[in-house]
């Protein structure tokens, strides 16, 4: 074949070359082996990476049997970049082959597929579940680990300090088995089956943390029943589809079979990945005859917007040390230049990621001070929330539409509203003013909790009918998927009411649903029978105890009353469903009674109804799919983790308290019989810390903390995300950024229910809005009401 393309191909490459900024270039001019490219919020990094996969494509003249391999993490970012780069090759009057764009999964999927024999995963007959702690699989896990483990059981269930009384080790048991250890086996199976870590292994580092509960050892018994209750069941997970990858690989001649077809792999949104993920691609990515021993692998991404390794066994700590490898050999690239973005919004997101910077490491050096850490120097670098590189304005000469658009307003406003419902007031006046004046452009308002997007949505619901402005509630939607596991719990509460963790499930849907207030659940469902049903001897109980003892009551009531083929109507009723919630509990009904044609019973219907949240196979009915987010003439309500990705004109980012932006340690009250930490929470740490040492230096005794250690670990670690999500948010808008913190809110958004009710009390602000009020003195907004 011959190796070289024509003259107007070179004009055509050098033209979408001269179209990109001065990083994007460097991605452009990629010739081979690892490269990092760490980029800034409205960068562009999908679209020069789509121009730099269409030129690598044009000059190797790659085809189908050799192909540039294009990862990310989500469906739709990949049919996004699928769709720019057939866009960039139709200009280069290229085929539009030579490349496969795939979510990490689905390109672990179609390895794993095609060696069976060797991946160890039977997809024909597997049913891919992803485990929470409420899955059936963690909960087995968990019974089965109690009874093989009675005395590390026994030394849980006595904690710090135990009296023997019995109800109150009734009430820990079920704190053990229903909260403590589901979550714990849920953190465990994730953190350590994504850094490769087998059951085996996590028993092995548990040697090396000695404490008096044997926090790992537990963390390694839970995981070895999941994996036996898994196979058992024919289920599979997202992480055995990479590692399923990783064995078929792991056969010399099959691994050399791939690599003859992958030509490089490109991969999206970095900072995102996993240990295990990374190893994937860096395998698939390797070169026979580079002589450099190095795989054509460039990641792309930016460790200043990790927003997800709290809660998923993400960790931009490996991204970060890879552009510091690339660094070294001079093959990083910063996309620092962005257009998104205001002046002046671009300034104040520079100055939040300097100041917490040096606010860390002043915070650290005191902890140091007084022995809260003993860390290295090393360790200290990896644990500072951002990543030194600002955003810098594109050129005058940019082609980007609109770069950097003119301010509204001050572009920057910063508010303290007197209360929360005089923050929703000023929000609704402001949106008015905006969208009535250019209907063309859109708004967002991000909230930490859904919680907090509910009770605004609520109080804006009157904007279409008065001023044609759609309010979008984002939450509300999502809340639809978990409709069948809502109706099934409550149903297997009405066919077992004495059950101690049915009752309780379902006072948790009622409590979540907020239908009734926050309490012990613990104590309600220890012994059911006398909440249910209390003798005189019974103390009379409070009366958030009693409305929930009648919602219980009205459900048994239900089941008697009613034919079972109208209990799933019901109960969407009871739960105050409406609008789409109801329909998607009228399709989840009609699709259980056409499955169930002459077999209705209740116990036929909940069957049916394991089956289809085992499966997950079930969608809500959703009102509008079609640009729902960013659509013109909309105020969007998103919770700020949802919002990444997306861009708005005006984005308003409302009740940041120091209690939620960053958050405060908290253990629930119900495990405090354990210690002043979770155990899901350290053995995280302890898991980060020893993969960390490892990775580092694999030859080394891996360095684990102590339990109230790696919980200090977890609380900075989560410190660090919150600030990261704070920058994100920032970065959503466009033209202005509104950001304030009421004096007065709820105590916890969790008890609030807007009806009056909930008394408010005084709030600190998040530490990020006074120092902006000190730094942007012009942004500060004096309010007339």
């Amino acid at each position: 074949m011959n190796d070289k393309i024509t003259t107007e191909e070179d004009y055509q490459l050098k033209k979408l070359r001269d179209n990109l900024r001065p990083g994007q270039q460097q991605l452009a001019d990629w010739e081979g082996g690892k490269m990092a490219v760490s980029a800034v919020p409205g960068a562009g990094k999908s679209h020069s990476l789509s121009v730099a996969a269409a030129m690598t494509i044009a000059r190797y003249q790659l085809h189908p049997r050799k192909q540039l391999i294009i990862v990310t993490y989500t469906r739709s970012a990949a049919a996004g970049i699928k769709a720019k780069i057939k866009e960039r090759l139709k200009e280069l009057k290229r085929p539009q082959t030579g490349f496969m764009v795939q979510t990490l999964h689905g390109l672990a999927l179609n390895i794993a597929s095609r060696h069976p024999e060797l991946s160890q995963l039977n997809l024909d007959t597997s049913t891919v579940i992803i485990p929470t702690p409420s899955h059936r699989v963690i909960r087995t896990c968990v019974e089965k680990w109690i009874n093989l483990n009675p005395r590390r059981y026994q030394i849980l269930l006595e904690g710090f300090e135990f009296d023997g009384e019995e109800t109150e080790r009734l009430r820990r048991q079920s704190v053990l088995r229903t909260e403590v250890l589901p979550q714990l086996a849920y953190t465990i199976i994730r953190e350590a089956k994504s850094s490769g870590l087998t059951a085996e292994q996590v028993w092995e580092l548990s040697h090396f943390t000695p404490d008096n509960y044997d926090i790992l050892a537990i963390a390694a018994g839970l995981y070895e029943q999941y994996q036996i209750v898994m196979r058992s069941l024919d289920f599979i997970d997202y992480d055995d589809m990479i590692l399923g990858a990783l064995n078929v690989l792991n056969n010399a001649q099959i691994r050399q079979m791939w690599q003859q077809q992958v030509f490089a792999v490109f991969e999206d949104e970095a900072q995102d990945s996993s240990p295990l993920q990374e190893k994937l691609i860096s395998v698939l990515a390797a070169q026979e005859n580079n002589l450099n021993d190095e795989p054509n692998l460039i990641r792309v991404g930016d460790p200043n917007q990790a927003i997800n390794s709290t809660f998923t066994p993400a960790d931009p700590v490996y991204f970060n040390w890879f552009c510091e490898t690339c660094k070294n050999q001079d093959k990083l690239a910063v996309m620092n230049q962005a257009g998104r973005s205001s002046l002046i919004i671009i300034e104040a997101a520079n100055f939040v990621l300097q100041w917490v910077n040096k606010q860390w490491k002043l915070d650290e050096l005191k902890r140091k001070e007084n022995h809260l850490i003993e860390t290295s120097q090393e360790t200290k670098k990896e644990v500072i929330p951002f990543r030194l590189q600002n955003i810098k304005p594109v050129d005058k000469s940019d082609p980007q539409p609109n770069a950097n658009p003119d301010p509204v307003g001050e572009g920057l406003e910063l508010y303290q509203p007197d209360d929360i419902y005089h923050t929703v007031d000023l929000i609704r006046q402001r949106v008015i003013e905006l969208l009535t004046k250019n209907p063309e452009h859109n708004a967002a308002i991000l909230v930490r909790e859904n919680r907090q997007g509910r009770f605004i949505a609520e109080s804006l619901k009157e904007l279409y009918k008065d001023h044609k402005i759609r309010v979008y509630e984002v939450g509300e939607s999502e809340r639809f998927s978990q409709i069948p596991q809502e109706i099934l719990k409550l149903l297997q509460f009405m066919e077992r009411p004495h059950s101690p963790d049915y009752l309780k499930s379902a006072l948790e849907i009622l409590q979540k649903r907020g239908l009734i207030d926050t309490q012990d659940l613990n104590a309600l469902s220890t012994y059911p029978e006398n909440f249910l049903y209390p003798t005189p001897l019974i103390p009379e109980q409070k009366k958030q105890v009693l409305e929930a003892r009648k919602y219980c009551c009205n459900l048994l009531q239900a089941k008697l009353e009613l034919p079972d083929y109208q209990l799933i109507p019901f109960l969407g009723m009871t739960l105050k469903y409406t609008g789409a919630e109801l329909a998607t509990v009228q399709k989840l009904s009609e699709r259980i009674a056409q499955e169930l044609i002459g077999k209705n019973s209740l116990k036929t219907i909940i069957n049916t109804l394991k089956n289809i949240v085992n499966s997950e196979q079930f969608e809500g009915v959703e009102e509008d799919n079609d640009d729902r987010y960013t659509r013109a003439n909309q105020v969007t309500i998103i919770t700020m983790h949802k919002s990444k990705g997306l861009d708005w004109d005006y984005v308003f980012l409302p009740f940041l308290h120091e209690d939620v932006l960053p958050g405060k340690p908290w253990v629930p009250v119900s495990s405090q019989f354990l210690g002043n930490f979770t155990l899901g929470e350290v053995s995280r740490a302890q898991i980060r810390a020893a993969v960390h040492s490892q990775y580092i230096n694999p030859e080394e005794t891996p360095n684990i903390p102590q339990p109230l250690d790696a919980w200090e670990e977890a609380q900075q670690l989560k410190k660090a995300e919150e600030f990261r999500l704070l920058y994100v948010a920032m970065t959503r808008a466009k033209r202005l950024l509104w950001m304030s913190a009421a004096k007065q809110g709820p105590f916890r958004w969790s008890v609030f229910k807007g009806d009056g009710t909930v008394n408010l009390q005084a709030k600190i602000p998040c530490p990020i809005l006074p120092i902006l009020m000190e730094r942007f003195t012009q942004s500060v907004i004096e309010y007339l009401f």
